[in-house]
């Protein structure tokens, strides 16, 4: 007997999505676990881990909540497939009208996936390993809102790269770019491009501008000395303070998400609807 979960934002139609959902997949003898009242914020606490056996994941919500969903599922290979209940967001691969329909498919075992790369962070306080987070967007160093520049000391595969003096930094995936770093001034990767984005946010120098490099760099970071009231986020759900005495350690992550792929749905047609690219709507 197969085993579905359904992650649900906390909204009244994907609610009612959600339940309707359930039924169905009851009919077709799928065991489901529901997880709601998810906001795009959800701490570690709240999200727990999914337990093992897992067949697919269906999310109901936004880009938040997504994340809070591949974050719940963590190193396990678990199909996902987003459906989209929120404002503009590129990881919800459908609308509602076609959940049933791609539903089906996914009882029948009928679907691919796509392979999105997610980056591993780990933040050393003191050579002492403090926290590791994976990230399938992006992990965000940043001045909070009184704060000078950032001073971010960066090495590319131990080996000096610059020392940027900007509002903040974002290391993203390809999936990433169309985030955070977008609205920095980063490109659009296609997913498939196996690259790191550097995005300076609101760099002092002009000169500095975004940067990609292999997807199999070891990125690390650190702050120049007296730094004050500088966070680092991960995927904007979680984050810490920084000091000088930690050190950021980013590389790619051995653990993929595996997307579930909607058949006659190109990348480059979902970035041309999101961003209206050509009057596309």
């Amino acid at each position: 007997m197969q085993t579905m979960a359904i992650v649900i934002k906390n909204d009244p139609n994907a609610m009612r999505l959600g339940k309707q959902l359930a039924a169905w997949l009851a009919d077709h003898d799928v065991r489901v676990l529901i997880r709601t009242n998810w906001g795009s914020g959800a701490t570690d606490a709240e999200l727990d881990r999914a337990p093992d056996g897992l067949d697919a994941v269906f999310v109901l919500g936004g880009d938040g909540t997504f994340l809070s969903a591949v974050r719940w599922i963590g190193s396990q290979d678990v199909p996902i497939l987003g459906v989209k209940f929120g404002e503009l967001g590129f990881l919800a691969e459908i609308s509602e009208e076609l959940i049933f329909q791609v539903a089906e498919r996914i009882v029948s075992g009928n679907f691919l996936t796509r392979l999105r790369m997610r980056l591993d962070v780990t933040v050393f306080r003191k050579d002492i390993e403090e926290i590791q987070q994976t990230v399938l967007n992006d992990v965000v160093v940043t001045k909070g809102a009184l704060a000078r520049l950032a001073s971010i000391w960066t090495s590319i595969n131990g080996k000096y790269l610059t020392t940027y003096k900007a509002d903040g930094l974002i290391v993203s995936t390809p999936t990433g770019s169309t985030a955070y770093s977008l609205a920095a001034g980063g490109p659009i990767v296609h997913p498939d491009v196996p690259g790191i984005l550097l995005s300076p946010i609101c760099p002092f120098t002009l000169t500095i501008r975004p940067l990609i490099v292999p997807d199999t760099a070891t990125i690390e970071i650190r702050l120049e000395k007296k730094a004050r009231d500088i966070m680092v986020t991960f995927d904007g759900q979680a984050g810490l303070e920084l000091s000088e005495e930690d050190r950021l350690i980013i590389r790619k992550s051995r653990h993929p998400v595996r997307m579930i792929a909607v058949p006659d749905q190109d990348y480059f047609d979902l970035v041309k609807t999101k961003l209206r690219w050509s009057g596309s709507r």
